[in-house]
């Protein structure tokens, strides 16, 4: 992709900053009851079963909008599109190679400032955000890790869209071998205060100048998130 290309990719991203959209729409469906026993337990586990196959479906539709939006991530689009369609837990950390997360790009009010974690176990500079651990749906995760990793609670989804996607190497280690992580980006705000608690996962947190994000990191899936 040559400069001018990308630099048309980053604008659409951006945008994505400059306006906001409603809520995601889940599908609705009527779960199946039953008043007798043993089949009451059968039609929770078909209801969670359910629950989780349509926001599946959703991801997948997101994921399919994102690549007809942004043609020149195709390739890592389609395995991506590919790996949620084909495992029906692709959401569970149980598959080894393959694990399903969600972050966020979280920027201030004014949308000049990003702020990102010193990963305590990667030793890089990245976005707030985590495994997915069997949560279907993915912006909930994004959420979810956000506030686990730097305590803010204020913070809202700028957009239902997908911001951005990457597929990643993560080393071995310990009894986890070398895996991917299939990372899906949501972009959010501080509605509020800024003021973060860094915990446990990190070495610190900082509300990074997006116009500087490029002193800290040369990793292009982060600078085109810029």
């Amino acid at each position: 992709m040559n400069h001018q290309e990308q630099a048309k990719a980053n604008k659409s991203r951006r945008a994505t900053l400059a306006s906001r959209s409603v809520p995601i729409v889940y599908f609705e469906y009527s779960p199946v009851s039953s008043c007798r026993g043993p089949l009451m337990l059968v039609g929770v586990n078909a209801r969670q079963h359910f629950a989780k196959l349509m926001t599946r479906q959703n991801l997948i539709k997101q994921l399919k909008a994102y690549k007809l939006s942004f043609k020149d991530e195709d390739e890592s689009t389609s395995r991506f599109i590919d790996f949620v369609s084909r495992y029906d837990k692709c959401f569970e950390r149980s598959l080894k190679v393959r694990h399903l997360t969600g972050s966020a790009w979280v920027v201030n009010n004014r949308k000049t400032h990003v702020l990102l974690t010193h990963h305590r176990k990667l030793n890089r500079w990245l976005q707030l955000g985590g495994h997915a651990d069997g949560e279907p749906d993915v912006l909930n995760v994004a959420l979810r890790e956000v506030r686990e990793e730097s305590g803010l609670e204020n913070v809202e989804p700028l957009t239902d869209k997908i911001f951005d996607i990457d597929i990643h190497s993560i080393p071995a280690r310990g009894d986890d071998p070398e895996h991917f992580h299939y990372d899906i980006r949501y972009a959010m705000h501080a509605k509020e205060s800024e003021d973060y608690v860094v915990s446990k996962e990190s070495h610190d947190l900082s509300w990074i100048d997006i116009e500087k994000l490029s002193d800290i990191t040369d990793e292009k899936s982060m600078l085109r998130m810029a």
